[in-house]
């Protein structure tokens, strides 16, 4: 008797037109997965992979974020990765505090605004992929600056141990990762690995992600990083 063909895993990524969330839903395609792609607005590079775009979903609205959760009603996920993100520059002396305010509602408050929405889609034994960075680590600040990036990044890190904690009766696993200093349209193109390598990477983490490592702070490359 000839066996059953395995389903394929549906991973979701926020942020998904362009940079890091292009890359994962370039890469997870590749890998086999059923990929919805979630983002304000689509891009042609996005576009061109053949994979479910989500587009006009602004994950700073309590709305917006309700809707897609409306459209996915019935649709089970087996990793939900959260990547939508923004980066400002300011200083002490800036009093850039509506930058700063952009930055918690985008990099912080949103992560946790979709796992909410989301989190009855996630199968057991599904994972979670909260994509911050190691600017948010107290420990790791050595160079001051970037109020905004830092603050917002560090309230996403300790939203992901909360989430680890509180979706583990569930079955689910959340991973918190840096995914390095990555060329993107974010960074000016001046950081020192590529999209695609940092996306290769992240899926590594994410795969190799257990029950036990839940909650764990780590560099895409697997360093796990301090608090």
């Amino acid at each position: 008797m000839a066996k059953l063909a395995a389903m394929p895993r549906t991973a979701l990524v926020t942020g998904a037109n362009r940079g890091i969330g292009l890359a994962l839903c370039r890469r997870l395609k590749e890998k086999g997965r059923d990929v919805i792609a979630v983002c304000r607005k689509s891009s042609p590079e996005l576009d061109a992979l053949g994979v479910r775009v989500e587009s006009g979903v602004d994950v700073t609205s309590d709305e917006a974020v309700a809707a897609l959760a409306q459209r996915l009603s019935g649709v089970a996920l087996d990793e939900l990765i959260c990547n939508a993100g923004i980066l400002r520059d300011e200083g002490l002396d800036d009093r850039a505090y509506e930058d700063i305010r952009e930055q918690f509602e985008v990099n912080a408050l949103a992560p946790l605004r979709v796992v909410a929405a989301l989190r009855g889609n996630v199968r057991r034994g599904g994972k979670i992929a909260l994509i911050t960075s190691r600017m948010g680590s107290i420990a790791d600040n050595g160079s001051g600056g970037h109020y905004g990036y830092r603050m917002s990044k560090a309230a996403l890190n300790a939203a992901g141990m909360s989430m680890a904690r509180d979706l583990a009766p569930s079955g689910i696993a959340v991973a918190i990762l840096h995914p390095g200093y990555v060329r993107t349209d974010m960074t000016g193109k001046s950081g020192n690995i590529d999209a695609s390598d940092a996306a290769a990477q992240l899926i590594d983490r994410l795969d190799a992600l257990t029950p036990e490592t839940t909650g764990t702070f780590w560099h895409a490359n697997g360093q796990v990083l301090p608090w």
